[in-house]
């Protein structure tokens, strides 16, 4: 939590300015590495002053070797210049080896915060924001603040300097030449800021391109089954490829735009040169000055341009950094789900007090009016029709959404006042979107309870049925399952799932079609397991198949969001309603079958 919290507050606005909010941001993350960068910027200031002392050096040369001859002088000059640019290399080398290096920590320190923000924020935001958008400002968008920070900041420290003294050199040899050569910078400055603001806003749409192309990659591998099912290759092929085309055109418009930049810098600077060259060569011509001095003035002058043109690039680079900072701020400034609340060891008495409830983008209400109370230890299955509103009812249980109208009372406290860590530890969650991760079978089972040990998570495999297919892949319960447990069969991964909820040992049981991937054989065999652990639990089962819950306490029916009728197996089929409509339907198919 603390860390979250100092990475909101380095990309917190507070001068309501955006470019100066967004230089701020880049301090407040470099601050952290204040003597690597102080270093670096020692390091560039060493590498100003060695350009100045080459620009200098000039005068002296130009007397002593080709005016007075001077023999002493010509075979010391070389040694001064190769110990000067051999410094320059020296310095230069440390300069970027320490600005890459505060880039990749900052890169690394970014991605660590946003990853553990993302991880405690509410369902809704992910309602509004796709995956694909998401690893996009994860990877892609993060990576450019490494440019940023190892380049940019590190350009504009050595070339600023730079120019410093360049144009220090230039007042110092002669300060009208020095005013005539600065009379296009406020040209130059001008045109750099204009094209800036131009490259921030395709820099922009570039961001929202690639995230296209990411989310489209996504879908892919996560659709890749039903795409080839569907024999959609083809069409998903062209999909990505104008996603590309159109990312593509958007980057040939910040090249155009960048080097539009450039070309003008270099036309301003090449005004510039020739009005040197016209007024100091008429000085040279009346002998004003000597040659000595205009060449060393020159080089000065020539030198510092070169800087220049590389800072109206640094410009370019710093608003695709201000992109970035945006783009992370719509995932740092959400509200995260709320972490205080009463922590407390719960019995499992669930009570709905005329719940409503509707998905922050959705005008329908997918439950209204919900009542009813499920005791510690009873066993509740909920039935309908789909899109009935019942996988609804156990996200709200969970807490992954809190009612619209109305209130849930877990042991009489209000689900809003428990801290949902708390609550979350004490419930096990099965449903029928199986989530597995691409590691061993082993660490898939204990994931519900990380301190277990070998022999619990056996006892909860066998329990759970899946012990004998385990021990018979090639490498036991080490095997790997592959992504999304790839490698196994769909009955496979669901015993796995079930096998992890057991092994959590919770006080609420949820089971969303949990055995809808079962043949009947395996299904019976994890019923009869499953109603020893039901024993002093709280289960709610949710079902199509109503063969599997005739022994539950209680049975809810539900349509189109609302109670329709309540009561055991046996009372439901005694009124004759939608209970005994779905019973009797279920029961001619499997007798035709």
């Amino acid at each position: 939590m603390g860390e979250n919290l100092e990475i909101e507050k380095k990309f917190k606005l507070r001068f309501k300015r955006s470019f100066v909010d967004d230089l701020a941001v880049f301090w407040r993350l470099l601050k952290e590495y204040r003597i690597r960068l102080l270093t670096a910027l020692l390091c560039s200031l060493a590498i100003s002053g060695i350009n100045g002392a080459i620009a200098w050096s000039v005068k002296p040369a130009m007397d002593e070797i080709f005016v007075k001859k001077s023999s002493e002088f010509l075979y010391l000059m070389p040694i001064g210049v190769v110990i000067l640019f051999t410094l320059r290399g020296v310095f230069t080398f440390f300069n970027n080896y320490l600005m890459s290096s505060i880039g990749a920590k900052i890169v690394k320190n970014v991605r660590d915060a946003v990853y553990e923000k993302i991880l405690k924020l509410p369902m809704s935001f992910f309602c509004k924001d796709n995956s694909g958008n998401i690893i996009s400002k994860v990877l892609n968008d993060v990576d450019l603040l490494k440019g940023t920070v190892s380049y940019t900041i590190k350009d504009f420290f050595v070339e600023g300097l730079t120019v410093i003294v360049l144009a220090s050199v230039a007042f110092y040899r002669r300060w009208d030449l020095a005013l005539l050569s600065f009379v296009v910078l406020p040209i130059m400055i001008y045109a750099i800021a204009k094209i800036g603001m131009k490259l921030k806003n395709l820099g922009m749409k570039t961001r929202l391109r690639i995230a296209k192309v990411t989310t489209l990659l996504h879908e892919t591998l996560n659709g890749i089954k039903i795409i080839k099912a569907f024999t959609m290759q083809k069409d998903m092929a062209n999909r990505y490829k104008h996603a590309l085309q159109e990312h593509y055109r958007n980057v040939m418009r910040e090249v155009r735009t960048e080097e539009f930049s450039n070309l003008l810098t270099e036309t301003i600077a090449g005004i510039g040169i020739a009005l040197i060259i016209f007024y100091g060569g008429y000085l040279v011509v009346n002998e004003k000055i000597s040659s000595g001095d205009f060449f060393s003035f020159a080089t000065a002058v020539m030198l510092m341009y070169t800087p220049l043109r590389r800072l109206s690039r640094v410009n370019a680079s710093f608003q695709r950094g201000r992109n970035v900072i945006e783009r992370l701020r719509e995932i740092l400034f959400v509200e995260e789900e709320p972490e205080r609340g009463t922590k407390k060891q719960i019995e499992g008495n669930i009570l709905f007090q005329n719940v409503s409830f509707k998905y922050p983008l959705s005008k329908d209400y997918a439950l209204k009016n919900i009542n009813f109370e499920i005791k510690p230890g009873q066993t509740v299955a909920i039935v309908g029709p789909s899109g009935a509103g019942k996988s609804t009812i156990a996200d709200l249980i969970a807490g992954f959404w809190y009612p619209t109208e109305g209130d849930i009372l877990i042991d009489g406290v209000s689900i809003k006042d428990l801290s949902l860590h708390s609550l979350r530890s004490q419930i096990a969650l099965v449903t029928q979107d199986i989530v597995l991760f691409n590691d061993s079978v082993v660490n898939n089972i204990r994931f519900g309870n990380v301190s277990s040990t070998k022999a619990e998570v056996e006892k909860a495999a066998k329990m759970a049925d899946a012990h004998d297919f385990i021990i018979n892949l090639p490498e036991g319960y080490e095997s790997l399952i592959g992504e999304k447990g790839i490698l196994l069969s769909g009955g496979q991964k669901q015993r796995i799932t079930i096998a992890r909820a057991i092994l959590r040992e919770p006080k609420i049981l949820i089971f969303d079609e949990a055995t809808a991937s079962l043949d009947t054989e395996s299904e019976e065999k994890i019923q009869k397991a499953l109603e020893e652990m039901r024993k002093g639990r709280t289960t709610i089962v949710i079902a199509h198949r109503l063969s599997t819950i005739k022994r539950a306490d209680k049975i809810i029916v539900m349509d189109k969001g609302q109670i329709i009728e309540m009561g055991s197996h046996e009372e439901l089929l005694a009124k004759g309603g939608l209970y005994s409509e779905l019973w009797n339907l279920q029961f001619n198919e499997s007798s035709s079958s």
